[in-house]
């Protein structure tokens, strides 16, 4: 399904870099993932970087992207880490986005630009037709986010997780790939 060659494919745009994450991101991935803002409404947060090497583990295990591909996020100028975004449970033709930024960079675009660049990528070498995207219900910057870049409320799904021992509910929002 996946129509990438044996190396991992960067994707630019005129502010960005999406690179593959390497080892040398794990403090940068541990303070996104254990940052409050971030994980208020993130299904993902570390406690300690030894947890984060776990994750480290799977992104840099090409094997993985036969079910995801993330990519680090980095402005092209100074390739400074800004967050990271990509694809996870990849079936058939469908998938699943997430991305998180640094809270000193959010409402300036950065994740649009990126996730344009992924959506591009996942319908174009990929040959995926749907992307979905689960928000909580409660996270309304990511909702509105989602919805700029064309994604459509699905369908709620209630009260099924559980979160920090509360049940939290989760909007499921879909992008198909126009073949126009």
């Amino acid at each position: 399904m996946l129509n990438m060659s044996n190396s991992f494919p960067v994707l630019e745009s005129r502010r960005l870099l999406l690179r593959q994450i390497i080892d040398t991101d794990l403090e940068a991935i541990y303070k996104g993932l254990s940052h409050p803002e971030i994980i208020q409404y993130y299904g993902v947060q570390f406690s300690n970087l030894e947890a984060t090497k776990e994750q480290m583990n799977w992104y840099s295990n090409l094997e993985n992207t036969r079910t995801g591909i993330w990519w680090a996020i980095c402005s092209k100028k100074e390739n400074h880490f800004l967050g990271a975004a990509g694809l996870n449970n990849i079936k058939d033709t469908k998938a699943e986005i997430g991305f998180w930024l640094y809270p000193e960079h959010w409402r300036q675009g950065i994740m649009k630009e990126a996730v344009t660049l992924i959506l591009d990528y996942a319908f174009h070498m990929m040959r995926l037709e749907i992307i979905e995207g689960y928000v909580e219900t409660e996270n309304s910057i990511c909702k509105q986010a989602l919805q700029k870049m064309g994604f459509q409320l699905h369908e709620t799904l209630l009260d099924c997780e559980i979160k920090n021992g509360k049940t939290i509910s989760l909007g499921v929002f879909l992008k198909e790939f126009n073949k126009d």
